[in-house]
């Protein structure tokens, strides 16, 4: 019962969520109060070691010394750079060594002081300004005074001035919004020594132009790069949501099965192997039903990503004169309904905007008797309110009447074929017969009798004469006559736990499946019919029954997992997918294959062309990253905990593991020729090894030491003599791999060249970041392999591409929409003509393919 059990707990996961928020904001305030205490000791240090006679001109009064230089936002030479991209903390390690975390007595390794305490997000943050669309707060008149706001290290201005207390920072809530004193910084280029002043939360960071830019005028910081000609079209969604969602896979006319996951609704031609998409929700699909007519779809979506954070829509400056509302939603991110033509895709109505529904759309169902010109919704709300609704009348539909249903999940709700404007639903201990009579919806429970009452009542389906058929969470079926909410029939014991679907076939016979994993037949007089068919447990229960093509069945699995066969053949599967939060993505070297891996502790390697699994595998524990040896033969998987694991991909047997670090390796790469690997860990080190026998056997050179928070991005230079890295705390540093030591003159490596671009702060990428971005906002980019394109994953649910070298800020790129969660990585296949991303929360995987403007 975990789907339900889930539903259940909603509204205690909502408070846990906004329990970890809390404790991230305070997090980083503390991370914020350290940066800026280490500011000021390497100013101080600085000071002290300045010649006697600055020092002397500066001694009274001192505290305008050290303010002289916060307004300057320079430092006292040293005769180094400071490390590209450097916060104020990254530049303290040329003074001293940041404190590695201890393990506590009796207890396992302590989390790192940035950790994010939240398994949803890579790396921490305060509540985020942007919105869900990644618009930018609008500025009027550029930049801040630097030498009246000075900037603290944390990226808001200072403010105290002077003495002064003018407040720069707004609370509307318990939500920071932007007052007229904190405009965003602009960014500057300085042609005399080629550097770029870029701002990310406040926070400015040095990038360094290669050499062919300093002193020309090529390069403007003011004019953007343009848009690239190539585009992305969605090839193909990997995956099926069967986890948590109930009743949402239908054989339509056409021969298409219909599902959905994240943001998409997938119509799929088994038979021709070919994909359509409906996209045109804004976050997840909760609820689907098809109209009588088999041609028209109604789907109901999750409130969007801003309403669920409780973030206010990103304000303008002009908005900013005045208080930001009080968490209002915009339309297009409200639970709401969308039908639409599953022939041509195009969206026929949008119903239920204006706060008709609250949290999700979780239930839909068209009326029968009248042509389904009715359509019931039941919402995720407290009250779970249930809503009939004339959705051809008017531009946006008419609700007809509505009622508050439980305070109990409601799990199935269904129109009476047979009966006139008679409504059943069923849920937590309960089964409901509702009458829509006089504008009102009068409800009668169901009475059980003599029968002991079951914990939740799961799913629904009507008999060819009219008497419901439900199934419950203690495997029993029970028969409710026709026009009456009393037991005619029961059938105790039809599986051992839950029955989760029940299904009439076109002959008259009845198939159900539950949490045993078993499909069963069974007569119109509910006896079984001798047939009986196990689902493999790599599949998971059965939480969806569907007719399909003849004989055909269709089974969805908790696993998100859709087979498809029949008593007399089996069943083979024809989706399969993650099932937990997934973060691991890489991309063959030589073929159209590539490889994912999840909290679900699941392994997969995919086919690009053939769109199926060509083999998975059960790790030891949950897996965070992944990443291919240059030859193809072994790949690289990364635990949840500090363990990493080499894989055989021809015997799929694991030839070497490690556990050097002292928490989880974010990020591995191997240099380009296969020799060395470098795994960043959120111990904030990196580790290298020599690496031989094609990946298989691994040696250890040493740690780099330096950053102060934990590692997040890392590239090899080509000639495998360097490696650039990020960090939670917006970090870019360089590092000598013989040595493992940082090289600490930033502009000296301006013109390495870089074998891939997977760091997501740097001169050339600098551009796919949305104007006022918090620094989490982007998860990863990645170039293509013929180094003319860039793509990025956000916080957003958007992938978005971008013309390489990508230098000049707020670059035009072009966006896309499909995944709901965070989009948490994305990889071009080796020829550059498909695009892989995958989703965090909402386990998808999506195949983009890459078309010139022309043909698109």
């Amino acid at each position: 019962m975990d789907g339900v059990i889930g539903h259940e707990n909603e509204e205690l996961r909502d408070r846990v969520s906004s329990l970890e928020k809390k404790v991230q904001q305070q997090d980083d305030e503390i991370v914020c109060l350290k940066s800026a205490l280490s500011d000021a000791i390497r100013r101080l240090a600085a000071l002290e070691s300045a010649p006697n006679s600055a020092r002397a001109a500066n001694a009274l009064p001192s505290r305008p010394a050290i303010k002289m230089a916060a307004r300057t936002g320079t430092t006292p030479s040293t005769g180094k750079d400071s490390g590209q991209g450097s916060s104020p903390r990254g530049s303290i390690s040329n003074h001293q060594t940041p404190r590695q975390p201890s393990p506590s007595p009796g207890k396992g390794p302590t989390r790192s002081a940035f950790q994010s305490p939240a398994p949803m997000k890579k790396w921490p943050s305060t509540p985020s300004t942007t919105s869900g669309e990644g618009q930018a707060t609008g500025t009027v008149g550029g930049s801040v005074d630097e030498n009246r706001f000075p900037s603290t290290p944390s990226g808001r201005s200072n403010s105290v001035a002077d003495g002064g207390a003018q407040k720069d920072l707004g609370v509307a809530d318990g939500v920071l919004f932007e007052t007229p004193y904190a405009r965003l910084k602009e960014p500057t280029f300085n042609p005399a020594d080629g550097c770029l002043k870029f701002y990310l939360r406040g926070r400015p960071l040095n990038f360094f132009a290669p050499t062919s830019l300093v002193g020309s005028s090529d390069y403007q910081v003011n004019q953007p790069n343009e848009a690239p000609k190539e585009k992305l079209a969605l090839d193909w969604v990997y995956g099926y949501r069967g986890r948590d969602a109930r009743s949402n896979i239908y054989l339509l006319p056409t021969g298409e099965v219909v599902y959905f996951i994240a943001a998409v609704v997938v119509l799929y031609n088994v038979e021709e192997q070919m994909q359509r998409h409906y996209i045109g929700h804004t976050d997840d699909v909760k609820s689907i039903a098809i109209h009588p007519d088999k041609v028209t779809v109604a789907t109901g979506q999750v409130a969007g990503h801003d309403k669920l954070e409780g973030r206010p829509r990103k304000k303008s400056f002009e908005e900013t004169q005045e208080p930001p509302p009080s968490r209002k939603k915009e339309k297009k991110f409200q639970p709401h309904i969308r039908i639409w033509n599953s022939i041509s895709l195009v969206t026929l109505k949008v119903i239920g905007i204006g706060d008709f529904f609250d949290r999700a759309v979780s239930c839909l169902a068209f009326s029968k008797m009248d042509g389904g010109a009715q359509l019931v919704a039941v919402d995720e709300g407290n009250e779970h309110v249930i809503s009939v609704w004339d959705w051809q009348k008017g531009e946006k539909g008419q609700r007809i009447v509505e009622t508050k249903s439980s305070t109990e999940p409601v799990l199935a709700v269904e129109y009476h074929p047979c009966e006139p404007h008679t409504i059943v639903s069923c849920g937590k201990g309960q089964i409901c017969f509702w009458k829509i009579e006089e504008g009102s919806l009068s409800r009668k429970l169901g009475v059980f009798e003599k029968y002991e009452k079951p914990k939740y009542m799961t799913c629904l389906a009507f008999a060819e004469n009219g008497d419901v058929i439900s199934g419950d969470s203690s495997g029993n079926l029970f028969i409710w006559g026709r026009g009456t909410n009393k037991v005619s029939q029961a059938v105790t014991g039809a599986h051992e736990g839950g029955v989760f679907s029940i299904c009439m076939l076109k002959d008259g016979s009845i198939v159900t499946g539950g949490k045993d994993r078993k499909v069963i037949r069974w007569d119109a007089t509910y006896k079984k019919a001798g047939q009986e068919y196990e689902i493999p447990d790599a599949y998971g229960p059965v939480r969806m029954l569907s007719q399909g093509k003849g004989n055909m069945i269709l089974v969805g699995t908790t696993k998100n997992s859709i087979l498809h066969g029949s008593f007399d053949l089996g069943f083979s599967p024809i989706v399969q997918g993650h099932t937990d939060e997934l973060w691991g993505l890489a991309t063959h070297p030589q073929q159209n294959q590539f490889l994912t891996c999840g909290y679900d502790k699941m392994l997969y390697l995919w086919d690009t062309l053939t769109h199926g699994v060509i083999w998975s595998k059960e790790m030891p524990e949950g897996c965070h990253c992944v990443t291919f040896h240059p030859e193809g033969e072994v790949a690289l998987v990364t635990s949840c905990s500090s363990r990493w694991f080499a894989v055989e991909l021809s015997s799929r047997d694991v030839v070497h593991s490690n556990a050097d670090a002292s928490e989880r390796i974010e990020i591995a790469e191997f240099s380009l020729d296969g020799n060395m690997l470098a795994c960043g860990s959120r111990d904030n080190n990196i580790y290298i090894y020599s690496v031989a026998e094609g990946g298989r056997k691994f040696s250890k050179i040493g740690k780099c030491t330096g950053h102060s928070s934990f590692v997040t991005h890392l590239d090899w230079s080509r000639d495998g003599q360097f490696v650039q890295s990020n960090s939670g705390d917006y970090e870019l540093l360089y590092w000598t791999v013989a040595t493992c030591r940082q090289v600490t003159t930033a502009s000296s490596m301006r013109d390495v060249e870089w074998a891939t671009q997977n760091c997501t702060l740097g001169f050339s990428v600098c551009g796919i970041w949305p104007e006022g971005a918090d620094g989490t906002d982007v998860n990863a980019c990645c170039r293509s392999n013929s180094e003319h394109l860039v793509a990025s994953a956000d916080d957003f649910g958007k992938v978005n591409l971008f013309a390489y070298p990508c230098s000049r800020p707020k670059s035009a790129g072009h966006s896309y929409i499909g995944h709901s969660s965070h989009v948490t990585n994305v990889r071009f296949i080796y020829n550059d003509g498909r695009l892989i991303s995958t989703g965090g929360k909402d386990s998808s995987i999506l195949q983009w393919q890459v078309v010139e403007s022309s043909g698109y």
